[in-house]
């Protein structure tokens, strides 16, 4: 059975409702026509990513979210690493409340598994409308 499943690495667990968290999360693959398979969340903070940024990805810089894609055709799967760190500062930054930013990195790294980029001309536009509309879903 495919799982989602969430885990810490030198921090604590944020409290996010796992099961509703989940539920959201399949809801917004299925409405790319994507199936959801295995899709691991590992929350850590701001050394671990910028770590993990150096050593996979040859990036010196702090994130908020990076994304490892190993999608099977339509079966979304992959290893989604996000900093509390960075999440909590962008907050602030941005003037959001830190639970409505910590769910918009956890639904833009399944975007990205679901083909969404933001690093070319005008993919940060969509992908921003795209995480508005997932955003949505959740209150729903």
């Amino acid at each position: 059975m495919a799982m989602i499943t969430y885990s810490s690495d030198g921090i604590e667990m944020p409290n996010i409702r796992k099961r509703d968290t989940t539920a959201w999360i399949r809801a917004v693959i299925n409405a790319y026509g994507k199936r959801a398979g295995d899709i691991g969340y590992m929350f850590v903070n701001d050394n671990k990513i910028l770590e993990i940024n150096r050593q996979f990805l040859q990036h010196d810089y702090y994130t908020d979210v990076i994304t490892f894609d190993d999608c099977d055709g339509n079966t979304i799967n992959g290893d989604i690493v996000i900093s509390l760190d960075t999440v909590r500062s962008n907050a602030k930054l941005y003037g959001k409340p830190y639970g409505e930013e910590l769910h918009r990195v956890i639904i833009h790294g399944i975007l990205h598994l679901c083909g969404l980029n933001d690093k070319g001309p005008g993919e940060r536009e969509l992908m921003e409308a795209a995480e508005d509309r997932a955003l949505a879903l959740r209150k729903k």
